[in-house]
């Protein structure tokens, strides 16, 4: 009899795992951001949005989170079945589904699906202000800023922006205290090759080893401080306008790696910096304090709690003249 009720136990304990793990938690918010071309409010579809939601919103997605997805290996592993020629049969449907315009890219025929994903666009299809004041964007994504890194806080939670923490380097943190913050999110449907904001000398790299977290806002709605955990790569650019300026790209969840092409010390605004694999991505531009004005649309939509779309080479912001400075 003891036999039995122990069995009827781990039947009904496995029983209330499963149904555990397909009930949905908290309520699912649809992401929205802004388009700048048009100022309207839109929903992002997401590629994976269920099986994120799961992974950041249900006791059995978090310990697959914390126990497999968020590892180097499962992030390797995908990035490798993306390089495999078989993978070719998923861009036709990709890019049907997401409405991805295939006209402004160099070529049409892929080896596999990376090779399509880090696609080259046609010089043409991403105009670049060349003014020497103004900073472009680097990528192609969905942008919030913060003019004062110690002043302002992220989007959810009051989780205020740990330089010290994501750096990771005392000496250069200190250098970029009260300074402004841009933080250019990539979905897996936006170009994935990332550029110079400006002109200037590569001073310094640093490489942060970490997990692979998502940073969908699916998950960074649970966990802000993602963005803080995550492998990422810095580098300090000195500027004649801007003096030294950081950028960095931070991996995510099924990102396989960030691919530097640039060569010298030397670069342009513009210029093809490099690459990610498989995944969504973020790069990060920091500047220090007084240096620059960001454009008031991109302050005041983070100001309401929203993204705002923009393109690779356009203007985010300018250098902050010595008049305008209080």
């Amino acid at each position: 009899m003891q036999r039995f009720s122990f069995k009827k136990f781990i039947l009904f304990f496995f029983i209330g795992l499963i149904i555990l793990g397909f009930l949905p938690f908290g309520e699912h918010q649809p992401i929205q951001y802004i388009s700048r071309d048009s100022g309207k409010l839109k929903t992002e579809k997401v590629p994976g949005e269920g099986w994120l939601y799961w992974l950041y919103n249900n006791p059995l997605g978090e310990i697959s989170l914390e126990t497999m997805v968020k590892r180097k290996f499962l992030s390797e592993w995908y990035g490798k079945q993306m390089e495999d020629p078989s993978s070719k049969e998923k861009i036709a449907p990709f890019i049907e589904e997401y409405g991805i315009d295939m006209s402004i890219a160099q070529k049409q025929e892929f080896e596999n699906f990376n090779d399509f994903f880090y696609r080259k666009l046609k010089p043409t299809s991403r105009p670049l202000d060349n003014d020497s004041l103004i900073i472009t964007s680097p990528t192609d994504g969905k942008v919030l800023v913060y003019e004062n890194i110690k002043d302002q806080d992220f989007i959810v939670k009051g989780y205020r922006f740990n330089l010290h923490k994501f750096l990771r380097n005392d000496s250069i943190s200190k250098i970029f205290e009260e300074g402004s913050l841009m933080i250019i999110r990539l979905c897996p449907t936006d170009y994935h090759r990332y550029h110079f904001p400006i002109d200037g000398e590569v001073t310094h790299q640093q490489k942060e080893f970490g997990d692979y977290y998502s940073v969908s806002p699916i998950a960074l709605r649970e966990k802000i401080e993602l963005i803080s955990m995550n492998k990422r790569d810095f580098t300090i650019i000195e500027s004649k306008e801007f003096g030294p300026v950081i950028m960095s790209e931070v991996a995510a969840t099924m990102v396989g790696s960030m691919v530097d092409t640039y060569e010298g010390n030397n670069v342009n605004k513009g210029q093809e910096k490099g690459y990610f694999k498989f995944g969504g991505s973020t790069v990060v531009l920091i500047f220090k304090k007084n240096q620059i004005l960001i454009d008031p649309d991109l302050i005041e939509n983070t100001k309401n709690n929203l993204e705002t779309e923009i393109k690779m080479g356009e203007k985010i912001a300018r250098f902050k003249s010595q008049k305008t400075i209080k």
